[in-house]
Protein backbone atom coordinates (compact mmCIF):
# COMPACT_ATOMS: atom_id res chain seq x y z
CA UNK A 1 0.00 0.00 0.00
CA UNK A 2 1.31 3.51 -0.78
CA UNK A 3 2.22 5.56 2.24
CA UNK A 4 0.01 8.62 2.52
CA UNK A 5 1.89 11.88 2.74
CA UNK A 6 1.12 14.25 5.60
CA UNK A 7 -0.48 17.53 4.46
CA UNK A 8 1.94 20.48 4.82
CA UNK A 9 -0.24 22.17 7.42
CA UNK A 10 -0.31 19.01 9.60
CA UNK A 11 3.41 18.28 9.88
CA UNK A 12 3.83 17.26 13.55
CA UNK A 13 6.63 19.69 14.39
CA UNK A 14 4.80 22.64 12.84
CA UNK A 15 1.58 21.71 14.61
CA UNK A 16 3.42 21.42 17.94
CA UNK A 17 4.92 24.90 17.49
CA UNK A 18 1.52 26.36 16.62
CA UNK A 19 -0.13 24.74 19.62
CA UNK A 20 2.59 25.97 21.98
CA UNK A 21 2.38 29.49 20.55
CA UNK A 22 -1.42 29.61 20.78
CA UNK A 23 -1.29 28.29 24.33
CA UNK A 24 1.24 30.99 25.26
CA UNK A 25 -0.90 33.74 23.72
CA UNK A 26 -4.02 32.52 25.52
CA UNK A 27 -2.24 32.21 28.85
CA UNK A 28 -0.66 35.64 28.48
CA UNK A 29 -4.01 37.39 28.02
CA UNK A 30 -5.80 35.07 30.44
CA UNK A 31 -3.44 35.80 33.31
CA UNK A 32 -4.32 39.49 33.07
CA UNK A 33 -8.05 38.66 33.18
CA UNK A 34 -7.46 36.33 36.13
CA UNK A 35 -5.48 39.03 37.92
CA UNK A 36 -8.38 41.43 37.32
CA UNK A 37 -10.68 38.88 39.04
CA UNK A 38 -12.91 38.24 36.05
CA UNK A 39 -15.16 35.18 35.76
CA UNK A 40 -13.57 34.30 32.41
CA UNK A 41 -9.95 33.68 33.30
CA UNK A 42 -6.71 32.06 32.31
CA UNK A 43 -8.00 28.57 31.46
CA UNK A 44 -10.83 29.84 29.28
CA UNK A 45 -8.54 32.14 27.31
CA UNK A 46 -5.93 29.40 26.85
CA UNK A 47 -8.57 26.93 25.63
CA UNK A 48 -10.14 29.53 23.32
CA UNK A 49 -6.80 30.23 21.63
CA UNK A 50 -6.18 26.50 21.26
CA UNK A 51 -9.65 26.07 19.77
CA UNK A 52 -8.90 28.79 17.22
CA UNK A 53 -5.67 27.09 16.19
CA UNK A 54 -7.20 23.61 15.97
CA UNK A 55 -10.24 24.83 14.05
CA UNK A 56 -8.05 26.55 11.45
CA UNK A 57 -6.21 23.27 10.92
CA UNK A 58 -9.53 21.56 10.08
CA UNK A 59 -11.20 24.03 7.70
CA UNK A 60 -12.43 27.58 7.34
CA UNK A 61 -16.03 26.42 7.77
CA UNK A 62 -15.18 24.73 11.05
CA UNK A 63 -13.43 27.91 12.27
CA UNK A 64 -16.58 29.90 11.54
CA UNK A 65 -18.70 27.34 13.38
CA UNK A 66 -16.38 27.54 16.40
CA UNK A 67 -16.53 31.32 16.28
CA UNK A 68 -20.32 31.05 16.48
CA UNK A 69 -19.96 28.74 19.48
CA UNK A 70 -17.68 31.25 21.22
CA UNK A 71 -20.21 33.98 20.53
CA UNK A 72 -22.95 31.80 22.06
CA UNK A 73 -20.85 31.24 25.19
CA UNK A 74 -20.28 34.98 25.48
CA UNK A 75 -24.01 35.61 25.11
CA UNK A 76 -24.78 33.10 27.88
CA UNK A 77 -22.19 34.65 30.22
CA UNK A 78 -23.60 38.14 29.72
CA UNK A 79 -27.19 36.88 30.04
CA UNK A 80 -26.28 35.38 33.41
CA UNK A 81 -24.75 38.71 34.45
CA UNK A 82 -27.98 40.49 33.48
CA UNK A 83 -30.09 38.05 35.48
CA UNK A 84 -27.88 38.52 38.53
CA UNK A 85 -27.91 42.31 37.96
CA UNK A 86 -24.15 42.40 37.52
CA UNK A 87 -22.09 44.47 35.12
CA UNK A 88 -21.84 43.08 31.59
CA UNK A 89 -18.44 41.60 30.73
CA UNK A 90 -18.16 43.54 27.47
CA UNK A 91 -14.38 44.03 27.58
CA UNK A 92 -13.73 40.41 28.50
CA UNK A 93 -16.16 39.23 25.81
CA UNK A 94 -14.44 41.21 23.07
CA UNK A 95 -11.04 40.05 24.37
CA UNK A 96 -12.20 36.44 24.13
CA UNK A 97 -13.21 36.93 20.50
CA UNK A 98 -9.85 38.54 19.74
CA UNK A 99 -8.14 35.64 21.52
CA UNK A 100 -9.94 33.15 19.27
CA UNK A 101 -8.95 35.08 16.13
CA UNK A 102 -5.32 35.13 17.31
CA UNK A 103 -5.46 31.35 17.62
CA UNK A 104 -6.81 31.10 14.07
CA UNK A 105 -4.00 33.33 12.77
CA UNK A 106 -1.43 31.12 14.46
CA UNK A 107 -3.07 28.06 12.91
CA UNK A 108 -2.73 29.46 9.39
CA UNK A 109 0.96 30.22 9.91
CA UNK A 110 1.20 33.77 11.24
CA UNK A 111 3.60 34.52 14.10
CA UNK A 112 4.33 38.24 14.36
CA UNK A 113 0.73 39.45 14.01
CA UNK A 114 -0.86 37.30 16.76
CA UNK A 115 2.04 37.77 19.20
CA UNK A 116 2.13 41.55 18.70
CA UNK A 117 -1.67 41.73 18.95
CA UNK A 118 -1.64 39.67 22.17
CA UNK A 119 0.90 42.04 23.71
CA UNK A 120 -1.14 45.08 22.71
CA UNK A 121 -4.36 43.47 23.96
CA UNK A 122 -2.80 42.70 27.35
CA UNK A 123 -1.36 46.21 27.57
CA UNK A 124 -4.76 47.79 26.90
CA UNK A 125 -6.46 45.54 29.45
CA UNK A 126 -3.84 46.28 32.11
CA UNK A 127 -4.19 50.05 31.64
CA UNK A 128 -7.88 50.14 32.57
CA UNK A 129 -7.56 52.55 35.50
CA UNK A 130 -5.09 54.85 33.72
CA UNK A 131 -7.12 54.98 30.50
CA UNK A 132 -10.38 55.55 32.40
CA UNK A 133 -8.78 58.36 34.39
CA UNK A 134 -7.29 59.88 31.25
CA UNK A 135 -10.56 59.65 29.29
CA UNK A 136 -12.50 61.15 32.17
CA UNK A 137 -10.14 64.10 32.34
CA UNK A 138 -9.88 64.77 28.61
CA UNK A 139 -10.05 68.39 27.66
CA UNK A 140 -11.43 69.70 24.35
CA UNK A 141 -7.92 70.84 23.47
CA UNK A 142 -6.62 67.27 23.67
CA UNK A 143 -9.44 65.83 21.56
CA UNK A 144 -8.75 68.47 18.93
CA UNK A 145 -5.06 67.57 19.07
CA UNK A 146 -5.77 63.91 18.33
CA UNK A 147 -8.06 64.85 15.43
CA UNK A 148 -5.49 67.31 14.10
CA UNK A 149 -2.74 64.67 14.26
CA UNK A 150 -4.90 62.30 12.23
CA UNK A 151 -5.71 65.08 9.76
CA UNK A 152 -2.09 66.01 9.06
CA UNK A 153 -1.06 62.36 8.93
CA UNK A 154 -3.72 60.75 6.76
CA UNK A 155 -5.45 63.57 4.85
CA UNK A 156 -2.97 66.33 4.10
CA UNK A 157 0.17 64.22 3.65
CA UNK A 158 -0.96 62.29 0.51
CA UNK A 159 -1.95 65.57 -1.18
CA UNK A 160 1.52 67.13 -0.95
CA UNK A 161 3.94 66.91 -3.91
CA UNK A 162 6.88 64.56 -3.45
CA UNK A 163 9.45 66.79 -5.17
CA UNK A 164 11.43 69.97 -4.63
CA UNK A 165 9.18 72.97 -5.25
CA UNK A 166 11.89 75.63 -5.34
CA UNK A 167 14.65 76.16 -7.93
CA UNK A 168 17.36 75.82 -5.26
CA UNK A 169 16.15 72.32 -4.28
CA UNK A 170 15.74 73.14 -0.61
CA UNK A 171 12.12 72.22 0.20
CA UNK A 172 10.37 68.91 -0.48
CA UNK A 173 6.87 69.37 1.03
CA UNK A 174 6.10 65.68 1.53
CA UNK A 175 9.39 64.84 3.22
CA UNK A 176 9.23 67.93 5.41
CA UNK A 177 5.63 67.12 6.30
CA UNK A 178 6.38 63.53 7.32
CA UNK A 179 9.12 64.86 9.61
CA UNK A 180 6.55 67.15 11.18
CA UNK A 181 4.14 64.22 11.59
CA UNK A 182 6.74 61.99 13.25
CA UNK A 183 7.87 64.59 15.77
CA UNK A 184 4.29 65.67 16.52
CA UNK A 185 3.28 62.03 17.01
CA UNK A 186 6.22 61.37 19.36
CA UNK A 187 5.38 64.48 21.34
CA UNK A 188 1.69 63.60 21.54
CA UNK A 189 2.35 60.00 22.65
CA UNK A 190 4.71 61.23 25.35
CA UNK A 191 2.15 63.83 26.38
CA UNK A 192 -0.50 61.11 26.74
CA UNK A 193 1.92 59.06 28.85
CA UNK A 194 2.58 62.15 30.94
CA UNK A 195 -1.15 62.50 31.59
CA UNK A 196 -1.46 58.79 32.41
CA UNK A 197 1.50 58.56 34.77
CA UNK A 198 1.78 62.03 36.29
CA UNK A 199 0.43 60.61 39.55
CA UNK A 200 3.31 58.10 39.73
CA UNK A 201 5.70 60.77 40.97
CA UNK A 202 7.68 63.71 39.72
CA UNK A 203 10.43 61.50 38.30
CA UNK A 204 7.97 60.15 35.72
CA UNK A 205 6.79 63.70 35.14
CA UNK A 206 10.29 65.04 34.52
CA UNK A 207 11.23 62.19 32.17
CA UNK A 208 8.07 62.30 30.08
CA UNK A 209 7.96 66.09 30.16
CA UNK A 210 11.52 66.17 28.86
CA UNK A 211 10.51 63.93 25.98
CA UNK A 212 7.59 66.23 25.11
CA UNK A 213 9.26 69.63 25.50
CA UNK A 214 12.33 69.92 27.70
CA UNK A 215 12.34 73.73 27.85
CA UNK A 216 8.65 73.96 28.79
CA UNK A 217 9.14 71.26 31.41
CA UNK A 218 12.09 73.07 32.98
CA UNK A 219 10.13 76.35 32.97
CA UNK A 220 7.21 74.68 34.77
CA UNK A 221 9.40 72.82 37.27
CA UNK A 222 11.35 75.99 38.01
CA UNK A 223 8.21 77.62 39.43
CA UNK A 224 8.59 75.25 42.42
CA UNK A 225 12.18 76.37 43.05
CA UNK A 226 11.76 80.03 43.94
CA UNK A 227 12.58 79.68 47.64
CA UNK A 228 16.39 79.60 48.07
CA UNK A 229 17.61 76.71 50.23
CA UNK A 230 20.02 73.75 50.01
CA UNK A 231 17.02 71.47 49.43
CA UNK A 232 15.88 73.64 46.53
CA UNK A 233 19.34 73.41 44.95
CA UNK A 234 19.25 69.61 45.16
CA UNK A 235 15.76 69.53 43.70
CA UNK A 236 16.80 71.80 40.81
CA UNK A 237 19.81 69.60 40.04
CA UNK A 238 17.69 66.45 40.05
CA UNK A 239 14.94 67.70 37.77
CA UNK A 240 17.18 69.63 35.40
CA UNK A 241 19.40 66.67 34.61
CA UNK A 242 16.57 64.12 34.47
CA UNK A 243 14.94 66.33 31.85
CA UNK A 244 18.24 66.77 30.01
CA UNK A 245 18.81 63.00 29.79
CA UNK A 246 15.27 62.56 28.45
CA UNK A 247 16.03 65.20 25.81
CA UNK A 248 19.24 63.37 24.85
CA UNK A 249 17.31 60.12 24.38
CA UNK A 250 14.63 61.84 22.28
CA UNK A 251 17.18 63.46 19.96
CA UNK A 252 19.04 60.19 19.51
CA UNK A 253 15.74 58.46 18.67
CA UNK A 254 14.89 61.13 16.07
CA UNK A 255 18.33 60.74 14.51
CA UNK A 256 17.77 56.98 14.30
CA UNK A 257 14.40 57.43 12.63
CA UNK A 258 15.59 59.74 9.86
CA UNK A 259 19.30 58.88 9.47
CA UNK A 260 20.08 55.54 11.07
CA UNK A 261 23.63 55.49 9.76
CA UNK A 262 24.47 58.59 11.82
CA UNK A 263 23.68 56.98 15.19
CA UNK A 264 27.18 55.48 15.40
CA UNK A 265 28.63 59.00 15.48
CA UNK A 266 26.28 60.46 18.10
CA UNK A 267 25.76 57.57 20.50
CA UNK A 268 29.12 57.67 22.31
CA UNK A 269 29.13 61.44 23.10
CA UNK A 270 25.46 61.42 24.06
CA UNK A 271 26.01 58.34 26.23
CA UNK A 272 28.94 60.09 27.94
CA UNK A 273 26.85 63.20 28.62
CA UNK A 274 23.95 61.08 29.84
CA UNK A 275 26.21 59.18 32.25
CA UNK A 276 27.63 62.43 33.62
CA UNK A 277 24.12 63.85 34.06
CA UNK A 278 22.99 60.60 35.67
CA UNK A 279 25.75 60.98 38.28
CA UNK A 280 24.32 64.37 39.28
CA UNK A 281 20.83 62.88 39.39
CA UNK A 282 22.00 60.00 41.59
CA UNK A 283 23.81 62.34 43.99
CA UNK A 284 20.56 64.26 44.63
CA UNK A 285 18.04 61.41 44.52
CA UNK A 286 17.04 61.78 48.19
CA UNK A 287 15.12 65.02 48.60
CA UNK A 288 11.65 66.18 49.49
CA UNK A 289 9.56 66.26 46.32
CA UNK A 290 7.76 69.59 45.95
CA UNK A 291 3.99 69.44 46.01
CA UNK A 292 2.26 70.28 42.80
CA UNK A 293 1.31 69.00 39.37
CA UNK A 294 3.15 69.64 36.14
CA UNK A 295 0.80 71.12 33.58
CA UNK A 296 1.94 71.08 29.98
CA UNK A 297 -0.35 71.87 27.10
CA UNK A 298 -0.73 69.41 24.24
CA UNK A 299 2.16 69.62 21.75
CA UNK A 300 -0.29 69.19 18.86
CA UNK A 301 -2.17 72.39 18.02
CA UNK A 302 -2.41 74.64 14.98
CA UNK A 303 -0.28 77.32 16.62
CA UNK A 304 2.43 74.92 17.80
CA UNK A 305 2.51 72.99 14.54
CA UNK A 306 2.85 76.19 12.53
CA UNK A 307 5.55 77.42 14.91
CA UNK A 308 7.45 74.13 14.86
CA UNK A 309 7.04 73.79 11.08
CA UNK A 310 8.42 77.28 10.54
CA UNK A 311 11.39 76.58 12.83
CA UNK A 312 12.07 73.25 11.15
CA UNK A 313 11.95 74.71 7.63
CA UNK A 314 14.15 77.62 8.65
CA UNK A 315 16.75 75.31 10.16
CA UNK A 316 16.57 72.89 7.22
CA UNK A 317 17.00 75.69 4.66
CA UNK A 318 19.72 77.44 6.67
CA UNK A 319 21.55 74.15 7.17
CA UNK A 320 21.43 73.32 3.46
CA UNK A 321 22.69 76.80 2.52
CA UNK A 322 25.37 76.63 5.21
CA UNK A 323 26.52 73.28 3.83
CA UNK A 324 26.78 74.66 0.29
CA UNK A 325 28.79 77.73 1.25
CA UNK A 326 30.60 76.70 4.44
CA UNK A 327 30.82 72.95 3.99
CA UNK A 328 30.08 70.61 6.88
CA UNK A 329 30.96 73.34 9.36
CA UNK A 330 27.91 75.28 8.21
CA UNK A 331 25.56 72.48 9.30
CA UNK A 332 27.26 72.24 12.70
CA UNK A 333 27.09 76.02 13.27
CA UNK A 334 23.39 76.09 12.36
CA UNK A 335 22.79 73.13 14.69
CA UNK A 336 24.52 74.91 17.54
CA UNK A 337 22.25 77.94 17.13
CA UNK A 338 19.17 75.80 16.47
CA UNK A 339 19.65 73.88 19.71
CA UNK A 340 18.99 77.10 21.61
CA UNK A 341 15.51 77.19 20.05
CA UNK A 342 14.45 73.61 19.36
CA UNK A 343 16.86 70.68 19.51
CA UNK A 344 14.21 68.29 18.20
CA UNK A 345 13.65 70.24 14.99
CA UNK A 346 17.38 70.83 14.58
CA UNK A 347 18.15 67.12 14.95
CA UNK A 348 15.44 66.24 12.44
CA UNK A 349 16.70 68.84 9.96
CA UNK A 350 20.29 67.57 10.16
CA UNK A 351 19.11 63.99 9.77
CA UNK A 352 17.01 64.88 6.72
CA UNK A 353 20.02 66.55 5.11
CA UNK A 354 22.01 63.35 5.63
CA UNK A 355 19.16 61.24 4.25
CA UNK A 356 19.11 63.42 1.10
CA UNK A 357 22.87 63.15 0.68
CA UNK A 358 23.22 66.90 1.31
CA UNK A 359 25.63 66.21 4.14
CA UNK A 360 27.57 63.27 5.51
CA UNK A 361 26.23 60.93 8.18
CA UNK A 362 29.14 61.97 10.39
CA UNK A 363 28.07 65.60 10.14
CA UNK A 364 24.45 64.75 11.03
CA UNK A 365 25.61 62.80 14.07
CA UNK A 366 27.94 65.63 15.12
CA UNK A 367 25.11 68.15 14.61
CA UNK A 368 22.86 66.10 16.89
CA UNK A 369 25.50 66.10 19.62
CA UNK A 370 26.10 69.84 19.27
CA UNK A 371 22.41 70.75 19.30
CA UNK A 372 21.88 68.54 22.36
CA UNK A 373 24.69 70.38 24.15
CA UNK A 374 23.17 73.74 23.25
CA UNK A 375 19.74 72.63 24.42
CA UNK A 376 21.13 71.45 27.76
CA UNK A 377 22.75 74.85 28.30
CA UNK A 378 19.63 76.74 27.16
CA UNK A 379 17.80 75.55 30.28
CA UNK A 380 19.94 77.80 32.48
CA UNK A 381 18.53 81.19 31.37
CA UNK A 382 15.00 79.78 31.76
CA UNK A 383 15.70 78.63 35.33
CA UNK A 384 17.37 81.93 36.23
CA UNK A 385 14.52 83.99 34.77
CA UNK A 386 11.80 82.03 36.60
CA UNK A 387 13.54 81.64 39.97
CA UNK A 388 15.75 84.76 40.08
CA UNK A 389 18.15 82.56 42.05
CA UNK A 390 21.59 83.43 40.72
CA UNK A 391 23.53 81.15 43.07
CA UNK A 392 21.49 78.08 42.14
CA UNK A 393 21.76 78.90 38.44
CA UNK A 394 25.53 79.29 38.72
CA UNK A 395 25.84 75.88 40.43
CA UNK A 396 23.70 74.32 37.68
CA UNK A 397 25.83 76.05 35.04
CA UNK A 398 29.01 74.45 36.42
CA UNK A 399 27.40 70.99 36.38
CA UNK A 400 25.92 71.56 32.91
CA UNK A 401 29.33 72.60 31.64
CA UNK A 402 30.75 69.35 33.06
CA UNK A 403 28.11 67.41 31.11
CA UNK A 404 29.01 69.26 27.91
CA UNK A 405 32.74 68.69 28.48
CA UNK A 406 32.09 64.97 28.90
CA UNK A 407 30.50 65.00 25.45
CA UNK A 408 33.39 67.00 23.98
CA UNK A 409 35.91 64.55 25.46
CA UNK A 410 33.99 61.63 23.98
CA UNK A 411 33.97 63.36 20.59
CA UNK A 412 37.74 63.89 20.73
CA UNK A 413 38.40 60.27 21.69
CA UNK A 414 36.05 59.03 19.00
CA UNK A 415 37.66 61.25 16.36
CA UNK A 416 41.15 60.01 17.22
CA UNK A 417 40.02 56.39 17.13
CA UNK A 418 38.46 56.89 13.71
CA UNK A 419 41.65 58.51 12.41
CA UNK A 420 43.73 55.67 13.83
CA UNK A 421 41.70 53.02 11.99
Amino acid sequence: MPIETVPPHLIPLDVAIKLALSLGVGLFVGFEREWSRKDVGVRTFALTALLGTLSSLVSVQFSLACLGAIALVIALVNSRALLLRQNLEITTSVSLLVDFVLGVLIGVGHVFTPVAAALLLTLILSLKSELSSFAGGLRPEEIRSAVLLGLIGFVIYPLLPDRFIDPWKLINPRESWITLIVIAAIGFVNYVLLRLYSDRGLLYTAVLGGLVNSTATIAELATWLKEPSPETDRTATFFNFVTVVAMFVRNLALLGIFARQAIAVAILPIAAMSCCAAIFVWSTKSFAHPAGELKLSSPVSIRKLVSFGAIFLLIEITGAIGKRYLGHYGVVIVSLLGGLVSSASTTAAAAILAAHGETAAYTAGLATVVTSMASALSNLPVINRVTSNYEMTRALAVKSLAVVLAGVAALVVQHRLLNAL
